[in-house]
């Protein structure tokens, strides 16, 4: 294949990966390190429906047709990037499972013999089908959900990773508070988040219980990482995988939550666009975190590294934030070495501010990097900063790491 061609479907994947989306926003952190109760949350706005988190129709789909049809298994997996509404999506099965005053919503969908979806073409053999789906969902009302809203319902518990862990201690806890029948709801719900982080020891008693699980209980899953996971504990759990937003709906969530924030809402306009173009579909990120400020780190630090300066990432988690934010500036530079810099003459999509440079404001810094670079090498050193991404959790030293990435980088951007 010509590398033109090569280029041009390698950067839609990359242009799709940060479009295509949607979902509700994640709740705010919480403490960590023990078990959690809902009343460890404090109170938690703009709580609804299952029904009516933005975006993720499959994976909600899917929990509302197992949920009418009385046919919840004992385990899921949640699985997607971070701030993209997991957890958000598990709490709001757990109101759903546990309404007092359960409401039927009415789907219509229509199916046909053929994939012809043109009316005026349909032959006698392909006429439409109205299939008439009932879906239960919480009502959003009763003491149970707004319980769960307030983070005081006694059958919900939340592990979390305490020091980037999740001890067996945790996980002991866990199996005592199962072994007891609900208090008041219809099943215990468990959430393990980030259940990538459980040790050796955790994850072996975790499987014990994967493998007897308590009768009227279920057990929630939620990681960026699923590959992590042992897969004795992957086989045991339904999966479901959450997408990242699309650029309308992620505009919609960081709008509708940080509406709340005085503020922040006085400027939301102003950033809104920015803020959605720097998440790539991952609202909870752009809430949760200045990505503006973010930006200008990893430029103060990308040209340190340049020019071969030993400065390095604070901690782990300013090492990930930045190889993410590398992700941003070397799709742009893709995008604009295809498009040889010629506005106006984009074959591309537009992502949401009409442009497709997610960082127009650094469009001259996105020239003079790419100005120099070949195609292929910006495909290459995007995939190696992709695969180095995927080792982080193998607890990476930032050192060498550091200087890994400098050589990568420094073949593409040095040029510049």
């Amino acid at each position: 294949m010509p590398c033109s061609l090569a280029a041009g479907f390698f950067i839609t994947v990359i242009i799709r990966h940060a479009e295509n989306r949607d979902y509700y926003a994640s709740p705010p952190l919480r403490p960590r390190g023990q078990i959690i109760t809902l009343d460890s949350y404090g109170t938690i706005k703009s709580f609804m429906a299952l029904s009516d988190i933005i975006g993720q129709d499959r994976a909600v789909g899917i929990l509302l047709r197992t949920l009418s049809r009385n046919r919840v298994p004992s385990a899921y997996l949640f699985a997607g990037e971070a701030g993209i509404g997991k957890r958000y999506t598990a709490l709001n099965f757990a109101k759903a499972l546990n309404c007092l005053n359960p409401v039927t919503h009415y789907a219509l969908r229509v199916t046909s013999k053929s994939k012809i979806q043109d009316p005026e073409l349909q032959t006698q053999n392909s006429e439409p089908q109205i299939l008439n789906a009932e879906l239960m969902d919480c009502c959003d009302e009763c003491a149970s959900c707004k319980k769960i809203d307030a983070m005081t319902h006694p059958d919900l518990v939340v592990v979390a990773p305490e020091k980037g862990e999740i001890r067996v201690g945790e996980i002991r806890a866990v199996e005592v508070a199962l072994s007891f029948k609900p208090f008041e709801g219809k099943r215990k719900v468990v959430i393990i988040d980030e259940a990538d982080a459980m040790n050796q020891a955790a994850a072996n008693a975790f499987l014990k219980t994967l493998e007897e699980p308590p009768d009227e209980s279920l057990l929630i899953l939620i990681t960026a990482h699923p590959d992590m996971l042992p897969e004795t504990i992957r086989s045991r759990c339904c999966r479901l995988n959450f997408m990242p937003l699309a650029s309308d709906a992620c505009g919609k969530v960081i709008q509708k939550v940080l509406a709340q924030d005085k503020k922040r809402g006085e400027t939301l306009d102003h950033a809104l666009s920015a803020m959605v173009r720097l998440s790539m579909g991952r609202p909870g990120l752009a809430i949760s975190s200045d990505l503006e400020k973010e930006r200008e780190r990893f430029i103060a630090l990308l040209e340190n590294m340049l020019h071969g300066d030993n400065e390095t990432w604070a901690d782990r988690e300013e090492m990930e934030q930045w190889i993410d934010m590398a992700f941003i500036v070397l799709r742009d530079m893709l995008v604009w070495k295809i498009g040889e810099g010629r506005r106006g003459n984009w074959v591309f999509p537009h992502s949401v501010s009409g442009d497709v440079l997610l960082n127009p404001d650094m469009e001259d810094f996105i020239s003079k990097m790419s100005k120099s670079s070949d195609i292929k090498d910006i495909i290459k050193a995007y995939a190696t900063m992709l695969s180095l991404k995927r080792q982080m959790g193998f607890n990476l030293n930032k050192a060498i790491t550091w200087n890994y990435t400098a050589s990568v980088l420094k073949g593409v951007m040095g040029k510049g």
